[in-house]
């Protein structure tokens, strides 16, 4: 007697569930886009941001007397470009302009090259008192520059410097901010493995330095040498200590001359400082494409 066998049947096999289909924005690779309720809060904030340079270019289109009336002008005039041609007189803002291209370009070449260096050793290197020693950098940004300014200006007056550019140049050609945020980006952008890679290969420090850490650091870079370019263009409260309108004025320096006399001409200190302005304006047009690329390249290697 023979006996037939029959397979068993197979066990059912439980069907992973299935992922729901994401909309096609929120694919890999897909562009998202904000719903009406975001469109009209970014025009309300660029409008909001806006504000002050359109009401200074208003200002300036008009005369001193009809800024003193109620309600204010809301548009522009027609005087926009004499009151442009005698406050570029009257304050010397073609040499004020030089002077702070010059400041500004040098104090933002330094403090970047300067930061770092600083950056890449408090980040990747080991040496005693290392902790310490970031500590106080961190401790100096805690200081309020205001209570520098006499020793500062004591110092100055020391070494006759007062009315000469190197009194604005030298004490800007350090950072705490620039030391601490190179080394904060060092930290996640610098592979371990590529500076030992280089210490294998025979490479010295600055070789590394050079090679290394600024190609790796170059997004970072650019930003800081924005961040210190504008800061040291706008700075005021330094070079109107130190410096005169009729010497070697700033652009800071140059417009506030402008506001002097028993009644001070809003329309030309407004001409003054829409003049001041729309250099950083050019800078950030021109810029500001490659500086939030190198932003989002160096977080993506990161």
């Amino acid at each position: 007697m023979t006996t037939t066998l029959t397979p068993a049947d197979p066990k059912p096999v439980d069907k992973p569930p299935r992922r729901p289909r994401l909309p096609k924005a929120a694919r890999a690779g897909g562009q998202l886009h904000g719903g009406p309720i975001a469109y009209a809060i970014l025009i309300l904030f660029t409008i909001v941001s806006l504000f002050p340079l359109v009401w200074s270019a208003i200002a300036a289109s008009r005369d001193n007397n009809r800024l003193a009336q109620t309600p204010p002008p809301f548009w522009f005039g027609g005087n926009l470009f004499d009151n442009i041609e005698v406050a570029w007189t009257d304050a010397n803002l073609g040499e004020a302009f030089f002077n702070t291209t010059v400041v500004a370009g040098v104090s933002a070449a330094t403090v970047v090259f300067l930061s770092t260096i600083a950056g890449f050793a408090f980040a990747k290197l080991r040496f005693r008192g290392r902790g310490a020693m970031m500590l106080i950098v961190i401790g100096t940004m805690m200081v309020p520059p205001q209570l520098s300014v006499i020793p500062l200006y004591m110092m100055v007056a020391k070494l006759d410097w007062t009315d000469q550019l190197q009194a604005v140049i030298f004490p800007s050609l350090v950072s705490a901010f620039g030391v601490f945020f190179m080394r904060q980006y060092l930290i996640q952008a610098l592979p371990d493995e590529i500076i030992e890679a280089a210490r294998v290969d025979g490479a010295s420090s600055w070789r590394v330095v050079w090679h290394v850490v600024f190609p790796a650091a170059r997004p970072a870079m650019a930003v800081l040498g924005m961040l210190v370019f504008v800061q040291t263009w706008n700075d005021f409260l330094w070079p109107f200590l130190v410096l005169t309108q009729t010497g070697n004025p700033t652009v800071q320096v140059a417009v506030a001359a402008l506001g002097r006399g028993y009644t001070p001409d809003q329309s030309l200190i407004m001409a003054g400082a829409l003049l001041g302005t729309l250099p950083l304006l050019l800078v950030f047009a021109i810029f500001g494409k490659q500086i939030v690329g190198g932003i989002m390249q160096g977080a993506v290697k990161g």
